[in-house]
């Protein structure tokens, strides 16, 4: 069982988002999160967590920390286990085949939440205007349209944005890439 983690092997899956797990024990603490039993937030980006150390090794994200490097790339990350993950992109193995289209995937979770294309299942519906979405991460990114929270701030200008992808699109003016 214990070489399930090391091979990536995610059998036991989350029923509200489709996460997956190596272990069950990991998933019973998962599940926690959705019945609202997090008791460590960030004071960051607010994300929940059970344990204070998964807190901890979550904030090394906010301070740039990130003491794993990919060898083939020199990618780094903050956590030894992206790390790990990272890593399978290399080996162009792709093991998670969708049954309807046959498009295949390095991890269990985006085979899941790509066939939420083909079923139509979008779980994650915002309480303020009733749009749908297919991953709980877009639907966030929605709801800062309602709030007007724009956490990803430009350190050179001051410009603030919704989601992280647009604020390294925005930095590219300041570094000449544009």
């Amino acid at each position: 069982m214990h070489q399930l983690i090391h091979r990536g092997v995610r059998p036991y899956d989350c029923e509200v988002c489709n996460k997956s797990f190596s272990r069950k024990g990991d998933l019973k603490k998962h599940q926690l999160l959705h019945r609202g039993e997090c008791t460590y937030d960030c004071n960051v980006c607010n994300k929940s967590f059970i344990r204070k150390d998964s807190l901890k090794m979550h904030q090394l994200i906010h301070r740039g920390v990130r003491p794993y490097d990919c060898e083939v790339c020199n990618k780094s990350f903050s956590r030894k286990d992206s790390l790990k993950v990272h890593q399978v992109t290399h080996s162009g193995e792709r093991p998670y085949d969708c049954s309807v289209c046959n498009k295949s995937f390095t991890r269990k979770e985006h085979l899941k939440m790509h066939q939420g294309i083909h079923s139509g299942e979008r779980p994650y519906d915002c309480n303020v205007c009733k749009k749908s979405f297919i991953r709980k991460a877009d639907l966030k990114v929605h709801q800062g349209i309602h709030s007007g929270e724009r956490p990803y701030d430009c350190s050179v200008c001051n410009k603030s944005f919704i989601r992280k992808a647009d604020l390294k699109m925005h930095q590219g003016i300041h570094n000449g890439d544009h």
